[in-house]
Order: structure tokens, then C-alpha cells, then sequence
């Protein structure tokens, strides 16, 4: 491998974090990412034929760790629904130079695969949930599906040696904000770390609209008024969310505000759809292609085509947001570049 040389794009922000897509299906229809009414059974998803191979993953991957990214996290749609995950996992666990290899789930599968990933070397795991609630849960996730099968994913994951866990909520007004409490205090007790994601407009079939929105500052005012808090400081440049400590020392909260508080000046992160495609914002409307040039040339035009997209970004799509607020405009959708 060359040695490692960052770069930077055109607001001067280096390269850090690498989302990989492995898969646009999902057995969950959430509300906010795959509703059930547009994603039903007939939808036609990415031939399997046409996903990127382990291998191309780990070409592109390598490539990238060489122009500075260090931690590498692993999303779909589902990953777990992924053929074979953990043979990914395994072979991105050996690239020198990644210092923190992660995975994004439901929780769903994660009784069958939980072992399977610690022993292939995944450092880290987060799981969606939203709500503790059933009837709130069963609602979001838009397939019936029982709040008791995400608890023992992460029961799962904890046996695994995944300690601590993250817990991604994304709260949105009149669905359950009313659960905030109750989720800080049952992930405050079993020693994970809870992040309140404020309801982001990703993609445009999730009919967002910023009433919908439930603030930083308002899921800050909540928590505080049963289970007090204070800010600390990030744990390293770049990160999205914002994070608080409970003032009796017990554990600590993120808060991802996107939204109210955007963080675009200190974006690190490029995503890598299932397909084989680069977007260098979540907001982003077109990706480059990577599967044409990886399949029909050389290594070194791959390189350059890779280091062209970071070099030329200027996305800062939450910033520009505020002036831009009534104007329709097609984005990616997240369950196919991940969150």
C-alpha cells in the first residue's frame, strides 16, 4: 500500500470516514427511510447481480485509507441482510491504517450474527431503535415487527463483547418524543450510549417537513428536566454529534442536530453505495461512478477518479438548507447510502 497522504476538498476538509452500503434492502419499512407504501413487495430493489463484490469493496477501500480515512463503517438498507457479511468484515479488519471498523443495524439479526462479526474483527456496533413503546415501535418500523427482537439483538451484541453499543433514536414530533425519557434511562442503566437524531429531510419520499423536527435544544430541555446533563467536549474532529455526560457521572448522550445545528464545516465522511457509486454528502442528488472504471481500467484511473470526487466537493447541503427550505430537490434515498 502507498503511504498515506490526506487529502482535502474545496473547503479545506480532510477525508476521515467511509460509510459502505452493502445492500438497499432492508427487512424493516421505516417511516423515515423505506416507507412501507412506496417499499411494499413489488419494489424492485438492486440486482444482486449488479452489488459491488467484496473484493471491489476492499479495492476501493484500500485506496481511500491511503488518502486518509481511518474508520470505515459498515450500512445498508440492513447489512446483516448481506450474504456473508462477516467475510467483509474479516478482510476489512486487515487493512492497515483503518482505526475503527463499525456497523449500523437494526438489531434483528444480530442473535445470528453478533458472534460472527466480534470474531471477524468488527470493532463496533450502533443499532437503530427508536422507541421502547411497542405500539410506537411497531408503527415506525411500518412491519409489525416487536421491540423484544431489537433488545435481544443487543443482548446478543453485549454477550458478543460489543461494550458499549450505540443506540441511534431519530425522534420526530408526534410519533415519539414522548419516549426520549424512557429510552435515556433504560440505555443509561445498561451503560450504552444513546444519540437523539433530530428528523433529517434524507431523500424525498419521507413527506419531511421542519414542524416534524423536534430540536436539540427541545430533546436537551427534556432529558435535563428528569435526568440532568452538561456538554463535553467531542472525542475527535469531525464527529456529528454533539455530546453531553449525566452530572452523576453514569454514562453519556449524543445529540446528531443536523438540522438546527448543522455541522457541514467539519464533514470527513464520503459514502459508498451498494452499486458502486461515491456521494460525498447524504443530501447529495448524483454519485460518481466507481463500478465502470473499477471493472474496465487501471488501478491507478480508479485512484484519480477517487481522488477527483473529494478534491472538487463542496456540499454543505444542512448549511444551505435554511435558503433553501421550500424548493423540491431529488435526493439519494438514505436506505441506499446509508445514514
Amino acid at each position: 500500500m502507498e503511504k498515506k497522504s490526506t487529502i482535502t476538498d474545496k473547503l479545506s476538509r480532510p477525508i476521515k470516514d467511509l460509510r459502505i452500503s452493502v445492500t438497499d434492502r432492508c427487512n424493516f419499512r421505516c417511516t423515515y427511510c423505506m416507507p412501507e407504501q412506496i417499499y411494499g413487495h413489488k419494489y424492485q430493489f438492486i440486482n444482486k447481480s449488479s452489488l459491488l463484490n467484496f473484493e471491489e469493496i476492499i479495492t476501493i477501500t484500500e485506496i481511500l485509507v491511503e488518502m486518509g480515512v481511518q474508520k470505515v463503517r459498515l450500512t445498508g438498507g440492513e447489512p446483516l441482510l448481506r450474504d456473508k457479511i462477516e467475510d467483509l468484515v474479516f478482510d476489512l479488519s486487515k487493512i492497515s491504517g483503518i482505526k475503527e471498523l463499525t456497523l449500523t443495524t437494526n438489531g434483528y439479526l444480530l442473535p445470528q450474527k453478533a458472534q460472527k462479526l466480534r470474531d471477524s474483527g468488527l470493532d463496533r456496533i450502533t443499532v437503530s431503535l427508536d422507541s421502547l413503546n411497542n405500539e410506537i415501535f411497531k408503527k415506525v418500523n411500518g412491519r409489525n415487527i416487536d421491540v423484544s427482537k431489537v433488545l435481544k439483538g443487543i443482548e446478543a451484541a453485549e454477550k458478543a463483547g460489543f461494550m458499549p453499543i450505540k443506540i441511534n433514536c431519530v425522534v420526530e414530533k408526534g410519533i415519539n418524543e414522548n419516549s426520549i425519557i424512557d429510552m435515556a434511562e433504560y440505555f443509561k442503566a445498561k451503560g450504552h450510549i444513546l444519540r437523539f437524531i433530530e428528523f433529517m429531510d434524507v431523500g424525498t419520499l419521507n413527506k419531511w417537513n421542519l414542524n416534524k423536527v423536534v430540536s436539540a435544544k427541545e430533546i436537551v430541555q427534556i432529558i435535563n428536566s428528569k435526568m440532568p446533563i452538561r456538554p463535553i467536549a467531542p472525542t475527535y474532529f469531525g464527529e456529528v454529534a454533539s455530546r453531553y455526560q449525566y452530572k452523576d457521572g453514569s454514562g453519556e448522550i449524543g445529540i446528531i442536530a443536523s438540522v438546527t445545528q448543522p455541522f457541514c464545516g467539519n464533514c470527513t465522511r464520503l459514502r459508498l453505495s451498494p452499486e458502486g457509486s461515491l456521494y460525498t454528502c447524504l443530501f447529495s442528488n448524483t454519485g460518481t461512478d466507481m463500478k465502470k472504471i473499477l471493472r474496465s481500467s487501471n488501478g491507478q484511473d480508479l485512484r484519480s477518479l477517487i481522488k477527483k470526487t473529494w478534491q472538487t466537493r463542496t456540499d454543505k447541503y444542512s448549511i444551505d438548507r435554511s435558503s433553501n427550505i421550500n424548493k423540491s430537490t431529488k435526493k439519494v434515498e438514505m436506505y441506499h447510502i446509508g445514514g
